[in-house]
Parts: structure tokens; sequence; C-alpha cells
């Protein structure tokens, strides 16, 4: 940096630019050279997963002393044999179906011509659909088979006979016909030879190539590094492994419903199916269109086509919403906006087969984000993990004005925890962020009440949500939580012990059985307001009926209204000695009460005892939780009539 202010203050302005411009340079250059080495890296992607899919195998025989290159031997050619012989299946009834195609043509013309005549009844449906008639009719023509050629020497006569000319292109030379065939063969043998060879190196060679990424990874913590990457690895294989089987299980079904209804080919359709299945959203959709349109075409009615289509619409959905989530969770861990964004971009470098690796190697590329400290970015990018924490996102909801959305998500986060947790953990958080952004200048005073006044309206509104019972040890979560909330519930961590105790009248003391024997002291400020809302809102949920009043209504208190605890809220700054004075005129006011101070911001437990003292408080608090817990522990008279209950 340089030492002149006005040239740092320059380069300080032009470092986002310039961040940038490195930024997009790196991403082009990544994107040129992936498209640019498709035909060496293609092999290495494919080599790389299926080592992922093969490592289970390859483990099982190492558990039977089998020696490691033998294991390696044995699963990548047994795995490369029933590829080949996958492939020899394809071959062979894909040439069966193209030998029968022109049969069904006939059938196609008089379906299309029975569909031109009803449409060309309804008048403007004709128009409509004329382009497709004409294309169907043109494909029937193609597999309609042609005329023989003495039939039409019978009919033209043999002096009529038109005089055929042909044209033939010079022909080649030996070498030159060689060249080409041999172009079109061994391409796809180096293909395949090359993903054998990286897929065997990459199973014998896997804890070394671990090793490397570690050191590639730089991290100081080898343990933590190394376990993050097994994991990692581990979690990759089971992903695959089960995607494996749910795709070869849903080709499976396709097939034998396919061939139970009677349409041509079924074992085609049935390995097309369970291929394109790995193509996210469209793949099952792609995989139906040739199976219906042979059904139309080979069927004189509709059934058939009708057949086909149920088919695909109840095994797909039950694969999709049912089997997947059983198997490996209700996502891959990519954001749906992720999967569409990686099938584009892998289609556009490597073709069909970036089509197909798009999600397995976005997969990856998360992984690798959550558990490389350096690789966080993708994750952020990919993943479908909340980019922010729970209180980040109540937070950025209060400043978009927006509390429904925040209400929303409060309702599904009260059918797993308590109402204090949510408020500890999500409100009250958000409240400290908006409260040091106001300490910062960032938030002016018309912002700061448009936020507090957006607050009050979801604690008011949650505070009227009654959940049918706390979450029980061993309790199974709904499936329809969405991905925030699943995050928020893993931010959060469980309720506190006292979150389960609500206390009936007989389980008071008697000086705490009175109409509001808690009075919640706001100091005044935006923020203040909602923190102090929310715990007299959260002492009355648990038996102990609190009241909000102000410092001025504290000193007007009537003769006969005598509480037995008044708890001072504070969030934001003050000083102590005006603290004091407060807790001193508070005692004045009414004798012998239980003073509670709560200062909502988190602090060591030793400066807590030290300021505890100073301010001469009973109780000193920093979470809604703690303040339940001292308020539950000096109202209770006997806890044998404890009742643990629902919120």
């Amino acid at each position: 940096m340089s030492d002149d202010p006005v040239t740092a203050r320059l380069l300080r302005r032009a470092l986002p630019v310039v961040t940038a411009l490195a930024s997009l340079l790196l991403v082009v250059t990544l994107a040129g050279a992936l498209y640019l080495g498709r035909d060496i890296l293609v092999p290495v992607a494919l080599a790389i997963l299926l080592s992922f899919v093969l490592l289970p195998a390859v483990r099982a025989l190492r558990r039977l002393r089998v020696p490691r290159a033998a294991a390696v031997l044995v699963v990548v050619v047994l795995a490369f044999g029933i590829l080949a012989a996958v492939g020899g299946l394809i071959a062979r009834e894909a040439a069966q179906l193209a030998t029968d195609l022109p049969r069904y043509s006939l059938t196609l013309r008089d379906k299309i011509t029975a569909l031109r005549a009803a449409t060309a009844e309804r008048g403007g449906l004709s128009d409509t659909f004329s382009g497709f008639f004409d294309m169907a009719e043109e494909i029937g023509k193609e597999l309609q088979p042609p005329a023989s050629e003495t039939a039409t020497e019978a009919r033209l006569g043999t002096a009529e006979r038109p005089m055929q000319v042909e044209i033939h292109a010079p022909r080649s030379g030996v070498l030159k016909t060689l060249g080409s065939v041999a172009g079109g063969v061994l391409h796809p043998l180096a293909t395949l030879g090359l993903i054998l060879l990286f897929t065997i190196f990459i199973l014998l060679q896997r804890e070394d190539l671990r090793n490397r990424a570690i050191r590639l990874a730089g991290s100081s913590d080898l343990r933590r590094t190394t376990a993050a990457i097994d994991d990692a690895t581990g979690r990759l294989s089971r992903l695959f492994l089960a995607q494996l089987a749910l795709n070869l299980a849903f080709g499976v079904v396709i097939g034998l419903g396919l061939w139970a209804i009677g349409v041509p080919s079924p074992i085609l359709f049935g390995v097309i199916a369970g291929i394109a299945r790995f193509v996210p959203y469209i793949g099952a959709v792609i995989s139906a269109v040739l199976p219906l349109a042979i059904a139309v075409a080979v069927d004189p009615g509709w059934s058939m086509a009708i057949q086909v289509a149920l088919l695909f619409v109840i095994v797909e959905p039950v694969a999709g919403h049912v089997v997947e989530p059983l198997l490996y969770g209700h996502s891959t861990g990519i954001s749906p906006m992720a999967v569409i964004l990686a099938a584009t971009i892998w289609t556009f470098l490597w073709g069909p087969i970036g089509l197909l690796l798009a999600t397995p190697l976005t997969v990856c590329l998360v992984v690798l984000g959550r558990h490389v400290e350096r690789l966080w970015f993708l994750d952020v990018i990919l993943g479908d993990r909340p980019a922010l924490g729970p209180d980040e996102i109540f937070y950025q909801r209060m400043l978009a004005g927006d509390p429904a959305e925040a209400i929303e998500q409060g309702r599904l986060f009260l059918k797993e925890r308590a109402l204090v947790t949510y408020y500890d953990e999500v409100v009250l958080a958000a409240l400290r962020m908006a409260q040091g952004d106001a300490a910062r200048g960032s938030l002016d005073r018309e912002r700061q009440g448009q936020v507090g006044e957006s607050v009050r309206t979801v604690v008011e509104t949650l505070g009227q949500v009654r959940t049918r019972g706390l979450p029980l040890l061993g309790r199974r979560r709904a499936p329809s939580l969405s991905p925030e909330a699943e995050a928020a519930f893993a931010a959060v961590g469980p309720d506190r012990s006292d979150a389960r105790i609500v206390l009936q009248p007989e389980d008071l003391a008697p000086g705490w059985r009175g109409a509001a024997p808690v009075l919640c002291v706001t100091s005044g400020g935006a923020f203040d307001e909602a923190a102090t809302l929310m715990l007299a809102q959260t002492l009355t949920r648990h038996g102990l009926t609190a009241r909000v009043v102000s410092r001025d209504e504290l000193r007007d208190l009537p003769p006969g209204e005598r509480p037995a605890m008044i708890c001072f809220s504070y969030l934001d700054p003050i000083s102590l000695s005006q603290i004091r004075l407060t807790l001193r005129r508070a005692r004045l006011a009414v004798p012998g009460v239980s003073v509670l101070v709560a200062f909502w911001r988190e602090r060591d437990p030793a400066s807590l005892g030290r300021l505890r003292r100073q301010i001469a408080a009973d109780r000193l608090v920093t979470s809604l939780g703690d303040a339940l817990g001292a308020a539950l522990e000096q109202a209770r008279a006997a806890p044998k009539s404890m009742r643990r209950a629902a919120e």
C-alpha cells in the first residue's frame, strides 16, 4: 500500500473492481480450460464418479482379505463388463426397433388423418395443429417402406421407364477409408480405455490422492481435515450408490410396465428411463416421449398411449417424493436454481455427457465447499442451505418490512421447539444486530421505529400460537419442513428443561398468586419495547402472569397492586448509575420486591457477577431462558404438583 494517503484511498476504491475483474478472468479461464480439455477431463470426471460407486465393493473385498490390486481389478472388470453388456443390449434393442418402425407407419398416418378431420370440425383447432400434423405425416412417409422397383416397372411400362442417372463420388483410397472407419471406432474405445485406466489408478491410489488433497487444502488442523475428506468421500459414495440403485429400480419398473402394456422394445425404453433419470427434473419426462410416440404408432386406439402416460405419471412421483427421501434425504444438498444452472453450464461445456454429469459434479463441489475451508463459497453459491443464519434472516425481513414471512417461519419453528427458544436464538439475536446498527448510525430513528414495530407484530402474533405439545424425545420431525426451518433447528439446538414447565395457580407461592405478580419495565427504546414484550409473554405462557409497564407507570402503581418480581429490560446502552437509581426507586415503591435485571447482551459469567454486585440486583440475566428459569425458581411453592405440559 502506498504511503501517499490520496493514492492509498484511490487504491482502496479500485480494489473491489480489480477483484471482480480478476474473478471474472478466472471464471473465463476455467471455462475455457474445461471446454478445450474436455477430451481428457470428461474421462477423468467419469472415472472419479465411477470410483465413488465402486469404492464400497472394493472395501468389502478388502475386508475379506483380498489384496488391494486384485480387489480393484475384479470390481472394475466386473463393472465394465456390466456396462458393456448394457451397451450391447441397447444396440440390439435399438436395431430391432428400427427394423419394426416401418410397420407402424400406416397406423400413425391413419391416426393423423382422423385427428385432422376431428380438428377441422372445430374450426380454429385445425389451424393451431396443422404444423404438427404436417410434421407427423412427413415422419410417417419416411417410415413407410419404399415401393419395389418391379412394381414401378409394371406401372410405367418398360418403354416408358425413365433413364436413371446415378452420380458417384470418386473412390477414395484404402488408407483414407481405413482412417475414417478407425476414427469413428477408435475415439470411443480410447475414451473408454482412459476411463478404465483412471478408475483403476484412482482406486489403487486413493489414500495418496486423499493426502495430496489435504495438502492442497492447506489446513493446519490435519486431523479435522482428514476426517472431513473421509466423511465427504463416504457421503458421496452413499449418495451415488443410492442414486444408481433408485434409477436402476426406476428403469426396471418402467421396462416391466411397458412390457405388460405391450409396447415394443420395453428393455430399451427401461434402460433409457434409468439413464435419463440422472438428468434432474426433465430426465423422466424425456424418457417418456419415445415410448409414448411408439404407443401412439402401434395401437390403433388410444388406450396404450394413455396407459404409458399413467405409468410415468405414477412411478416418477413415487420415486422422487417417497423412495428418494428415504434413501438419501429430501434433496442432494443442491439448490434447485443451482441444479438448473449447473445442467446448463455443463451441457454447454461437455455436451450430453455434461448433462448427465451435472448433478454428480455439482454435488462434489458442494461437499467440498462444506468441508474445505478455502472453498466455502461453493456451498454458499450451490448449496441448498440458507446463506444466512436464522437471526440474520429474521433481521433482514424486519428491515424489508415483511413480518408476514417471519411469522410463517416462526409457526414452522414452533411445531418442533418452544417459543422461548425461538425468541432467544432468533428474535433477540436479531434485535442485538439491530441495536448494533443503530449504535453505528446505520439506522435512523424512523427506521428503528419501523423495525421495532415489525418485531412487535411478529411477537404479538406468535404469542397467540398454541402448539399441540412440546417435542418429545424420539418424535419424528415433520417431513414438510423447509430447508430454512431445518437450518434453524440445527442452529438453535434443543430446548432448555425450563421450556417444558407450566405452573398452575396452585403451584405458585402465596405472593405470586395476584393478578399480575410480575411487572416488566421497559427502558423506552424501540427495540427494548419488543424485548420486554417477549419477556412478559414468555413468563405469562409459563404460568407467571406478567404485564409491561414504563418507568413512569412503575412510580405511580396503585397502593393495592404489589408485584412479587420486577424485571427491568435493557437492550439500549445505559449508564450503571442510572440503573442503580431506577432499582433504588423500585425498592422504595415496593419494599421487599425481588428485582431481576435483564441485559440482553452476551457476557462472561465473571463480568456478570461483578455487574450484579455493582447494580445491587437480586438476579442478572442475559437471555429469556435464564429469566424464565430465575422466575420459576422463585415462584414455585412445591415441585410435586408441577405439571409439564404443552405451551
